[in-house]
């Protein structure tokens, strides 16, 4: 369940845009969307389907966050940062009528989350991996900063994926990675991790 809760945006903005692609109202009705807001422009008809799933990703960003905060209690920083780019480079996406913004946002929180791992090892001596999976498994530290530095390499290596495929294939084709691709590469990469952590797991009878 929390995992679809995680993914709700992001299907969201998969399901409008396959729909909208299909469906002759999307113009009028994207039209009226944007006259509400205020943007009165011609949308180019090939920039109307993910325009649409632009407004679509926003709404559901927000939906989660208040889900999140009335379900428990409180909205992890991954979520308020994620619907932060959302927000503002979705807004950019529908007022300059650029899709490259919104192509940007999974690059950006990739990077993001990389750099608050490799920032938080080398400044304040904390490894983030290590605080949220360390109650669960036990590991000799110098695997812990390898997970550390393993998971910033991935996230760095994700975002620099995605901009490649937003930028040289379809927008079809950068919805589908978006979703099932980046979806599947994390659980690849999840399953070989522990593969390799499998044999330094401190069993702490023996300890």
């Amino acid at each position: 369940m929390k995992f679809l809760f995680d993914l709700f945006p992001v299907i969201l903005f998969f399901i409008t845009l396959k729909v909208a692609e299909k469906a002759a109202s999307a113009s009028l009705i994207l039209a009226k969307i944007l006259t509400t807001i205020g943007i009165t422009a011609t949308v180019k008809p090939s920039l109307v389907p993910i325009m649409l799933a632009t407004i679509a990703v926003i709404i559901g960003s927000i939906i989660q966050i208040i889900w999140a905060k009335l379900h428990y209690k409180k909205v992890d920083n991954t979520l308020w940062l994620s619907a932060l780019l959302v927000t503002v480079l979705g807004g950019m996406t529908l007022y300059f009528q650029n899709e490259a913004f919104i192509k940007w946002k999974p690059t950006l929180l990739y990077w993001t989350f990389a750099a608050v791992l490799i920032g938080a090892n080398l400044f304040t001596q904390k490894n983030i991996i290590k605080s949220m999976m360390g109650k669960e498994i036990h590991l000799p530290e110098t695997i812990w900063n390898k997970l550390n530095i393993a998971w910033a390499i991935f996230f760095a290596g994700l975002g620099a994926l995605n901009l490649y495929v937003a930028f040289h294939y379809s927008i079809d084709t950068w919805a589908n990675f978006k979703l099932f691709g980046t979806m599947g590469l994390m659980f690849a990469f999840i399953i070989g991790q522990s593969f390799a952590i499998n044999k330094y797991i401190i069993n702490e009878d023996k300890a």
